[in-house]
């Protein structure tokens, strides 16, 4: 792999503009055009298109800048270098693990590559319940073609591996429908690793796309570099207030300012926040944003997910091959979106680390789970949170030293939906030959039979902690609607109260996808920077 060309290093040996941690210092004042926090999903697509309409444009990423190069399919190294609080960050509670991406590319860097448009029925809602007459899906068609032509997402053709074709076995038994998944890759390896950096460069994630794109038509890109607060006066943003992220100093915000610690001021015509539903609310909070109607980091979504571990005479070998390729909407599609919680279901891959400290027990129990790792299989259940009044979602709240956690309930309606999802998998797995299927539960143990899963399950007191929830789906907390009432952010994707703030994230929708969400932000985000870039350059471009 160290024969492959390595296209961030050749973009750095041309002369892009890097600075930040091991690329040189940051100037204490920078002036642009555009000030980009982020560079995920939503800020990539931003940067590439207000780039290619002639704006000066800087990117600040909290985390460092990583390549190919750098990524060896080991654990180890990817999850303290890449994620957010080395793939260990959680609710305020604990209850759930949060896996977001923290490095060039945000999440779409360490993403499993599945691609969904916004479902028909979340956008009917939004456009019902939040005002959003012009989210529909023949309004965003154009953008989201385009996207998908501009990062290859196509349907994966290659078939299944066994941890995926399980999954399709064991639905099509029960007469369930299941379906393959797009994927935005060119020329992939089928190696498995996705969620550790693509090592070949086949994810056509922000880090191998609309970073070095929106890089070569000059813009600056600030590398270990925090967004801690924008500067507000009458109504706008005056100045956007950085730091070193590499700073092992923890002290707040506002201390920091006080002893004059907060290095870079960055001021532009117009800034446009892109850190990540968690991250872009917290970004406001510090900064004393405007919240007139208390609508500020709530209604954040996580898409909870419940997981189902089974064990299997042949070898699965969940780590090897395209990790997530076929899916089942089974339990959406016959679910009303505001009755009881609907789900979607997945089939995760499975690495060492990210299963033994998942996977619940201690002593002999654990042992045997790990001895049968290359045997297992494991199912999740995406959790569709937002559309009912009792799955209304978190709040971001900011820690003593002002930095992010999300306060996430996990209520008994959500948990319900938690235990029907359970009982969905382990039909399904015991349905593709499963010797034992295990609910991850604190208190549940192996069974052998579906009728004695099903049985347990049914009476195991779904709670939080003893249930073993994650999610790597944070979406919300910056909401749009159609009236300042409901939502932080105008249909547009400026801020109601600031007029030369765009959010242009994952934290812009209103309830949760039921969808993995990269399609949706860079479908939704390609319309929102198109708009800012006429009304920014007056000049038409696109993505495509």
């Amino acid at each position: 792999m160290s024969q492959l060309k390595d296209p961030i290093r050749e973009g750095l040996a041309r002369g892009w503009k890097v600075m930040g941690g091991p690329h040189g210092p940051v100037p204490e004042k920078i002036t642009c055009d555009v000030a980009i926090v982020g560079s995920g999903a939503g800020a990539g697509v931003t940067a590439e298109l207000l780039a290619k309409a002639g704006l000066q444009v800087v990117i600040i990423e909290e985390g460092p800048l990583k390549s190919s190069s750098d990524f060896n399919q080991k654990e180890s190294e990817a999850y303290p270098s890449l994620y957010q609080e080395s793939a260990a960050r959680k609710t305020e509670d604990k209850a759930i693990n949060i896996l977001q991406g923290r490095c060039v590319g945000g999440s779409t860097t360490v993403n499993w590559t599945s691609s969904f448009r916004t479902p028909a029925s979340t956008l009917k809602y939004w456009q019902d319940k939040f005002g959003l007459s012009g989210y529909s899906v023949e309004a965003l068609a154009p953008y989201f073609a385009q996207a998908e032509q501009r990062l290859n997402i196509t349907p994966w053709l290659v078939p299944p591996n066994e941890n995926n074709d399980l999954l399709r076995r064991g639905a099509a038994k029960l007469g369930i429908p299941a379906s393959a998944i797009s994927r935005n890759v060119k020329g992939c390896w089928n190696l498995g690793s996705c969620g550790l950096g693509c090592p070949t460069n086949a994810k056509q994630s922000m880090l191998v796309t609309t970073i070095p794109a929106a890089l070569d038509m000059g813009a600056q890109l600030l590398v270990e570099t925090r967004a801690e607060s924008f500067e507000l006066a009458n109504g706008k943003v005056t100045a956007l207030l950085c730091r070193s992220s590499r700073s092992s100093k923890k002290k707040t915000a506002l201390a920091q300012m006080g002893n004059g610690q907060v290095a870079i001021k960055i001021v532009a015509k117009h800034y446009v926040l892109a850190g990540g539903a968690i991250n872009s609310p917290a970004v406001l909070l510090r900064s004393g944003a405007p919240d007139p109607h208390g609508v500020l980091g709530a209604r954040t979504f996580l898409h909870p997910v419940v997981m189902s571990s089974s064990v299997f005479e042949q070898k699965v070998e969940a780590w090897s091959g395209a990790p997530q390729t076929i899916y089942s909407d089974h339990f959406l599609d016959t679910q009303a979106i505001d009755g009881p919680i609907g789900y979607k279901l997945e089939a995760p891959p499975l690495h060492p680390v990210i299963f033994a400290s998942t996977v619940p027990g201690f002593g002999q129990g654990q042992h045997d789970l790990l001895k049968s790792f290359p045997h297992n299989h494991t199912l999740l259940a995406l959790l569709r949170d937002g559309f009912h009044d009792e799955s209304r979602g978190g709040q971001v709240k900011l820690r003593g030293d002002s930095s992010a956690v999300l306060d996430y309930p996990l209520t008994p309606y959500v948990m319900e939906g938690g235990r029907r999802a359970l009982l969905s998998m382990m039909e399904i797995q015991f349905a593709a030959g499963a010797r034992q299927v295990l609910p991850l539960h604190e208190l549940a143990q192996p069974y052998t039979s579906w009728a004695q899963a099903r049985d347990a399950v049914n009476v195991l007191p779904l709670k939080p902690m003893l249930t073993r929830v994650v999610s790597a789906h944070v979406m919300g907390g910056c909401g749009l609607a159609g009236n300042e009432r409901q939502g932080v952010t105008r249909p547009d994707g400026v801020h109601w109260q600031l007029e030369n703030l765009s959010i242009h994230d994952g934290s812009l929708f209103p309830t949760s996808i039921g969808a993995n969400p990269q399609l949706s932000i860079y479908g939704a985000v390609n319309r929102l920077a198109q708009g800012l870039a006429k009304k920014l350059a007056g000049r038409d471009v696109t993505l495509a």
